[in-house]
Order: structure tokens, then sequence, then C-alpha cells
């Protein structure tokens, strides 16, 4: 085929051998089947800000960390070069995942390289050599909805201990590989530590799952792998090859209403007198601070 713009400079510069076909145009990028080194392997082209529908939702980029003081004061104040970091800082969220995903063991597409908004990954194919569907396009046996939602489990239970969560997990970002689920599409991976919709989001993807390969193996709609692996997380005690059960014991106790607002007024009681104080000049803690501060320069 005729070789799209964005992908002539890694064809000059040899990265490239040759493009075989488009594999798929969303709402974010486009996904060419390439020669690259002597293998067959996936180019993604991601579309310019303006091009996608997909937008850079502050709910996702929360928590996520910025080195550059710089850079995050620009992004921060939306300025033309900030804007132009946040794109960038949006375009790299994907690479750095499948990085960090592949080196703590998650089936996700290998990464190979990425070039001026172009990522080149692993081809991810079928039992037969052909491109891998999406489990939206296929049909299981409930056997095969057991085994594969246990995989998808233990591969969300490793990236949660990775720090990330993919926050958009469902059918139609997940091929069916000839050795099992690979979790594509991670542009906008949440910081699980940093993000306060963290839990939500988790909980959201591994719903979608459970409800996805329920319909092939009902039994699994009566699982709760989000809420016990969250459980686990907040506790301390998650990590790759925890025992889970799927159950998880809600919590049924009655909240004592009357012990709550007399909680709630203590504090609201505290601040008031706190204000007080300030507008005083004697704010507790102030006099006596400032007499310590005395004794230890005339003990210099």
């Amino acid at each position: 085929m005729k070789i799209p713009k964005r992908l002539q400079p890694l064809v000059d510069d040899g990265l490239i051998e040759a493009v075989e076909s488009q594999l798929m145009s969303g709402k974010e990028a486009q996904v060419y089947v390439v020669r690259s080194h002597g293998e067959r392997r996936c180019a993604k082209v991601f579309k310019e800000a303006k091009q996608r529908s997909f937008k850079q939702a502050v709910q996702y980029q929360e928590g996520r960390r910025e080195r550059n003081s710089r850079r995050s004061r620009a992004m921060a104040k939306k300025t033309r070069y900030g804007q132009k970091e946040q794109e960038q800082a949006w375009l790299n969220a994907e690479v750095d995942a499948l990085y960090r995903l592949a080196a703590a063991e998650v089936r996700v597409p290998q990464p190979y390289g990425f070039i001026d908004g172009v990522l080149l990954m692993e081809m991810i194919s079928d039992a037969d050599g052909l491109t891998a569907p999406r489990l939206d396009d296929v049909t299981l046996s409930p056997e095969q909805a057991r085994e594969y939602y246990d995989k998808i489990v233990r591969d969300v239970v490793k990236m949660l201990c990775a720090g990330l969560i993919h926050g958009d997990l469902s059918e139609f970002n997940v091929l069916l590989a000839a050795d099992g689920p690979v979790i594509i599409d991670l542009p906008q991976a949440v910081d699980a530590a940093g993000n306060n919709s963290a839990e939500m989001m988790f909980e959201r993807d591994v719903d979608n799952m459970r409800r996805y390969f329920g319909r092939f193996a009902p039994e699994l709609l009566t699982t709760d792998y989000g809420k016990e692996i969250w459980a686990l997380y907040e506790s301390g005690e998650l990590h790759p090859e925890s025992q889970l059960t799927g159950c998880f014991e809600h919590d049924t106790s009655t909240v004592d209403v009357n012990e709550l607002m007399t909680v709630i007024e203590d504090v609201r009681e505290e601040e008031a007198y706190r204000q007080g104080a300030r507008h005083r000049g004697d704010e507790p803690g102030v006099e006596e601070a400032a007499e310590e501060w005395q004794a230890s320069q005339r003990e210099r």
C-alpha cells in the first residue's frame, strides 16, 4: 500500500521496511501492519489532539507525575508550550505503561520503540497466524470463558501491583491471541496511588470483564474480584500471586448517626476555636514555640 505520510520518516530511517496494510482506525490512532527487522509488527500512529474524539480527561491524568517543574507549571497554566508538552505526555503514557507492564509480566503487546508519535509494537496473532480478534468479536465456550477470565483477573492484579490501572478495560480493548487474552490501548492508564478515582475505575474495569465473560459462563456474574483485590491493595497485602476467592464480605453494620454528628460537631468547634485564636494572636502553641526558639538563641 501507499506509505502514509506519518510513517515515511521511519521508512527512510530503515526502521520500517514495508507497510502491508491498515489494521484499524480508532478514536485516538490508526494502526498499520508493517515489516520491521524482518518481522510483522504494528505501527500505531497517534492522531493529533484536535483529531481525537477521546479527550484527555483530567480524571485519568490525575496523579501522573511530571519531573520537570518548568514543564509542569506550563502545563498547569495551559500555555502554548504547556499544551504541547501535555500532548506529548499523553502520547508517552501508553509507551511508558507498555514497558512497565511488560516488565511486570502482564500480557500486553511488546513495545519496540516510539518515534515521532508512532509506536512500534508486537503484532498480536491468533492460533492460525492471523490478526487476533477482539474479545467482542468471538464466541467462547464456558470453559474458555472461565480460563480467560481467570487470566485477565491475574493480569489486572499484576497491573495494580505495578501501580497502574487500565481505566477503560472492556471486551473492545482485549485481543484474543494464540496464548490467550492480550490487553491493549493504554494511553489513559491511571496512577493507582495518586488518583482519587482509582478505586472506582479499577472496579469498573473488573466489572466490565465479569459481565462480558459472564455471558458465556453465568456463574462468573456472582464473583466480586474487584472489591476483593482493592481491599487487599489498600491493606498492603496484594501481590502478584495473591490467592483470590472472588468473594467479598460487604460491611453491613449500621452507622450510629448520633455518634457521627457528635464527632462532626467536635471538629467544627475545634476549628472555630483555632480560627478565633489566630485572630486574637494566641493560637495554642505559638507562645510556647516562640519561647523555645528564644531559649535556643540564647544558648548559642
